[in-house]
């Protein structure tokens, strides 16, 4: 079975499609421009991600040639280092031994300073990349964020602050799924450049990208959903005129009741013919839902009643 890698042709292609289809449907529009330096960051991610993923041999050549010499030395100085004829006290010997245990550590720490040279020279290219994409996501945003589905759904007067907005639903429904692609196709970008180079602090900056950019997609599908929903429910209804409400369901949570879809997102509604709705504990008005929770429930606590709480 054949590895699962991102190829990197196959991105551009995609990347040169979606260019196409957006300057095909919005050719005045900023977000071509934006898909068009998408393009051109797609060019150089996959050189980017192939020099990542090939060896630096002259660096590795020097550095393997460094940590040989000092090798080396520290063997030549062993081998040639007189001892005392009558041997070592105890307190020489601690003295050489702590010595010796400085050298080691500081030469295996210059070994190690040495062979990251070639990981710090890659991760500091790839997180420059990344950064860009991160960038990227966030000027997509910053293209979505006016196209509202209410404006398109309900038109109201224009305040002449903002550019006009003549799109029609499937023009913006259109604009936003390509926000959506642009947003998906930067984070299969950002994971090219990892693709071969296995490095935790690059691992973790593309993770974040895709966190950023998955965000900021739900943003925008809760866009699509309600344009969706709303542009299906008025076709062939007369501008301003809201939708007749729906038939009265039993409600599962409250025994006695009905409960009926309203007429407007993100208002709630009780209907008419509520049964079995009285007063809170400890409010002496009409039957009416309290939205103040003090007093509310009628109980008394643990530690206030005669016999100990059920456990």
């Amino acid at each position: 079975m054949a590895d699962a890698t991102l190829d990197p042709r196959l991105i551009s292609e995609t990347v040169n499609l979606l260019h196409k289809r957006i300057q095909t449907r919005f050719p005045a529009s900023g977000l071509a421009g934006v898909a068009e330096k998408l393009c051109r960051i797609t060019e150089r991610a996959s050189a980017t991600s192939d020099w990542i993923a090939r060896p630096i041999w002259p660096l590795r050549i020097m550095v393997h040639s460094l940590t040989a010499i000092i090798i080396l030395g520290l063997g030549l100085t062993l081998w040639t280092l007189p001892l005392p004829k009558g041997g070592l006290e105890l307190a020489q010997f601690i003295q050489v031994l702590e010595a010796a245990i400085n050298d080691v550590v500081l030469i295996v720490a210059a070994v190690f300073f040495l062979g990251s040279i070639e990981t710090r020279i890659k991760r500091e290219r790839a997180l420059k990349s990344i950064h860009e994409l991160r960038a990227i996501a966030h000027v997509i945003d910053m293209h979505q964020l006016t196209k509202d589905p209410e404006w398109v759904l309900d038109r109201g007067t224009e305040s002449a602050v903002l550019p006009p907005r003549s799109m029609t639903a499937f023009q913006l429904s259109r604009y936003l799924d390509y926000c959506t692609e642009m947003l998906a196709i930067t984070g299969k970008i950002a994971a090219l450049y990892i693709q071969h180079f296995e490095d935790s602090v690059a691992l973790q900056a593309v993770n974040e990208v895709e966190s950023v950019t998955t965000g900021l997609s739900a943003k925008i599908g809760q866009k699509l959903m309600i344009l969706y929903t709303v542009h299906g429910q008025n076709q062939g209804r007369p501008q301003g005129e809201e939708p007749p409400p729906g038939p009265a369901m039993p409600n599962e949570l409250f025994p006695g009741t009905r409960s009926v879809p309203l007429r407007h997102f993100w208002e709630a509604e009780v209907h008419s013919a509520v049964v079995g709705l009285g007063p809170a504990a400890r409010d002496h008005f009409a039957a009416s839902v309290e939205v103040n929770a003090f007093f509310a429930v009628d109980m008394r606590v643990a530690e206030e009643r005669t016999l100990p709480a059920a456990e």
